[in-house]
């Protein structure tokens, strides 16, 4: 989500009033343990606090603030008042109504390419591929692009490989097509899977180079099989990560505004979430991701909590 700071305590310095800027999934952490002394708030191991969620009992810090209560709501949230740590900063001129996924698909797409080396600057030039072609996948084929990759789009169809190539992907491959693998297999030094169905591993696995790592995105809830025999003879890796900390987001950030990459968006309004839940329950086929305008939704009486 973002906004605009309205006031701030007497030793911030990171903000002013009146600035732009953004607040991610991460709302507070520990800021003691050895996950948060390295920047990776986001594998803080005491007390990290999501967007969304009940803290009850939770043990939250105290620096947290009491008008969070019991619960946060993430971007259906009025205001905030957080530490100035968590909070991440906003160039001028970027478009603030794509802002808020940047913090979302954005980070969590960058994240794993940092981590795995493919943002350092004068690294040896990768093969990444993008797996699920949404809101997740098309923002990794554009971050994954500018950074000077190759980028080969994996999806379960063909449906999807116009989109892929028109975000930047280099080649794009059908995985339950046998001879779209096939021009690809053993050629991948990194796949950034965000697919979140159940589904066999093993044709991804077989996508990757020697030492190449496929890392799970998607949130599957069922336990998942391959072959320990596909990964031992050329040590390949299979991985996970889940957002990023505070100091990669706002590379992220910076590095969008700099590249001129922005998710692709519509601007909606709270009326029109029940339309936009159900359309999403079906298929996300354009990669869009839907931001609701807070402030405008207060203007319509309807949504506002109504008074006893």
């Amino acid at each position: 989500m973002c906004g605009v700071v309205t006031e701030v305590g007497p030793k911030v310095t990171k903000v002013k009033v009146g600035e732009w800027v953004g607040v991610g999934v991460l709302q507070d952490c520990c800021m003691d343990c050895k996950n948060c002394e390295k920047d990776e708030e986001n594998y803080c191991r005491n007390s990290a606090v999501h967007a969304y969620g009940d803290a009850k009992d939770k043990g939250w810090p105290s620096h947290i603030g009491g008008n969070l209560g019991q619960q946060t709501f993430g971007g259906y949230t009025g205001s905030q008042c957080l530490h100035e740590r968590m909070i991440l900063k906003y160039p001028e001129g970027f478009p603030m109504e794509k802002a808020g996924p940047v913090m979302c698909a954005g980070i969590t797409m960058w994240d794993p390419l940092r981590h795995w080396g493919a943002t350092k600057e004068g690294a040896a030039k990768m093969t990444i591929g993008i797996a699920g072609i949404g809101g997740l996948g098309t923002m990794g084929i554009k971050m994954a692009k500018a950074l000077g990759h190759r980028i080969v789009a994996i999806s379960s169809s063909d449906k999807k490989k116009d989109l892929a190539t028109s975000k930047g992907a280099d080649n794009f491959v059908n995985i339950n097509d046998e001879a779209s693998r096939k021009a690809e297999a053993g050629k991948i030094d990194l796949i950034l899977s965000t697919i979140s169905a159940h589904h066999d591993m093993q044709p991804y696995i077989d996508l990757l180079d020697i030492d190449g790592t496929v890392v799970m995105l998607g949130l599957v809830t069922e336990p998942m099989s391959f072959q320990q025999m596909s990964i031992l003879p050329t040590r390949k890796s299979i991985s996970s990560s889940m957002i990023g900390g505070i100091k990669a987001t706002q590379e992220c950030v910076d590095f969008c505004f700099k590249h001129q990459i922005y998710p692709d968006v519509e601007l909606i309004e709270a009326k029109d979430i029940d339309f936009i839940w159900n359309k999403l329950k079906s298929v996300n086929d354009t990669g869009l991701r839907y931001v609701i305008d807070i402030e405008k939704s207060k203007q319509n009486a309807e949504f506002m909590p109504k008074k006893e």
